[in-house]
């Protein structure tokens, strides 16, 4: 839009009084300036960059040279336009008369002075003229040609400025994908330390079952039992740990994730408990309520009683216990406790974390675990398995109740004048 020219100016003596007098008409004439034919424009600023309104007269030929030389030597097509007051008195006017001269002689920037009090900068291809005006004003101060002229390099400080500016834009866009991929690769990073960890916990509990079952088949290989010389009854116990044993070496075969070791090692008590019932039958002897294995060591089979134990810095607490952990706990001894493999290391399964509250489970059940474990660093590894819930309840328990074999888981113009300010 037309921009009023809004601040005091004192004009060079020469470009203000042309200016002023081209408007210094007799009363009795009674006649406005008009706007020039818009091919003269066009003639004019094709030669030198400037027209000046041929009724504008007496410019001073060193202020039409500083033009003249300005739109020649800036960088960016500059064209100057110099009209009498009045002679456009609207926006919808300047736009007569320009947008046709602007389509001829092609890009650039057309600085436009109206008389005394319109400034105003115009392009067909540059869309922030406002701020290339704003600073020419700044720039040239009071006086209109320099002003003017200023409107190149305020061209290219607004050039700068926007080249700035889409730099810092890319400069932030590659701060954003450096944090993307930062975020990426630590993600990427995390999940392989997770899978590389628990492909050792697996390795390292795979070995710990392999071991228990070995245990199992050894001791049903000692048995030596011919089925077809004994009763039903220690037929069937036999068959039933035999069955165990084999479940348990078929299920060794299948654990992908390390909570799978529950069923191996439900499983091998299953087994255990059927084999003691088994031997007992053989001997003659009344055959054993259902118990918990052996705490210090599932691999005892199952418990003959429950003795009074505290773990090293932990509180006393009732745990199920074979015949000779029993007696070594009684004696102030060191019952045989199973150690499991822990990073390189030898330590008791209960104190082995989180990873290993499957293996125990599934020899004891929620329901043993929970009383047995609590307080001990196994609460760390109860807390895991509750939260994956991996937990078996009050149904997995066997017979008697005590131990379970299994569990599954601008502005516009008004008033006739232009927006802008004077000079």
């Amino acid at each position: 839009m037309l921009r009023r020219l809004v601040t005091p100016t004192v004009l060079t003596a020469g470009l203000a009084a042309a200016l002023v007098s081209a408007a210094a008409v007799p009363a009795s004439a009674d006649t406005q300036p008009r706007p020039p034919e818009s091919q003269a424009v066009v003639e004019e600023l094709e030669g030198d960059g400037v027209f000046i309104d041929p009724s504008i007269d007496a410019i001073p030929e060193a202020e039409e040279n500083a033009l003249e030389s300005s739109a020649a030597e800036a960088d960016t097509p500059v064209y100057y336009v110099l009209l009498p007051s009045d002679s456009v008195a609207s926006q919808t006017g300047m736009d007569s008369l320009m947008n046709p001269v602007m389509e001829e002689v092609g890009d650039g920037l057309y600085g436009v002075v109206v008389g005394d009090q319109v400034f105003q900068v115009m392009s067909p291809n540059v869309e922030d003229t406002e701020t290339i005006r704003e600073t020419a004003l700044q720039q040239g101060g009071s006086n209109q040609v320099d002003t003017l002229v200023a409107v190149p390099e305020a061209a290219a400080e607004a050039q700068e400025a926007e080249e700035a500016g889409a730099v810092s834009g890319l400069v932030l866009l590659g701060l954003l994908l450096a944090i993307i991929a930062a975020g990426a690769w630590f993600v990427h990073s995390s999940r392989k330390k997770r899978e590389a960890e628990k492909a050792r916990q697996l390795e390292e509990i795979r070995q710990m079952a392999t071991e228990d079952v070995v245990r199992l088949g050894e001791d049903v290989a000692r048995l030596e039992i011919d089925v077809s010389k004994v009763d039903e009854a220690t037929r069937d116990d036999y068959t039933q740990a035999m069955d165990a044993y084999d479940q348990a070496k078929a299920l060794l075969d299948t654990i992908k994730e390390p909570d799978q070791v529950r069923l191996v090692t439900s499983a091998l008590e299953d087994g255990r408990y059927y084999m003691t019932a088994t031997r007992a039958r053989m001997n003659g002897d009344p055959v054993p309520e259902r118990r918990g294995p052996c705490f210090f060591n599932p691999q005892h089979g199952p418990s003959v009683e429950d003795v009074t134990w505290a773990p090293p810095g932990g509180a006393p607490r009732e745990v199920t216990a074979c015949a000779a952990c029993a007696q070594a706990v009684r004696t102030g001894g060191q019952p045989d406790v199973r150690l499991v493999e822990v990073g390189g290391e030898r330590r008791p399964y209960y104190d082995a974390g989180p990873a290993y509250s499957p293996y125990a489970s599934g020899y004891f059940g929620m329901n043993m675990m929970a009383g047995m474990f609590t307080g001990m660093m196994m609460g760390s590894m109860m807390g895991s398995m509750m939260g994956m819930g991996m937990g078996m309840g009050a149904g997995d328990v066997g017979a008697g109740g005590d131990m379970g074999g299994g569990g599954d888981f601008g502005g516009d113009f008004g008033g006739g004048d232009f927006g802008g300010f004077d000079f």
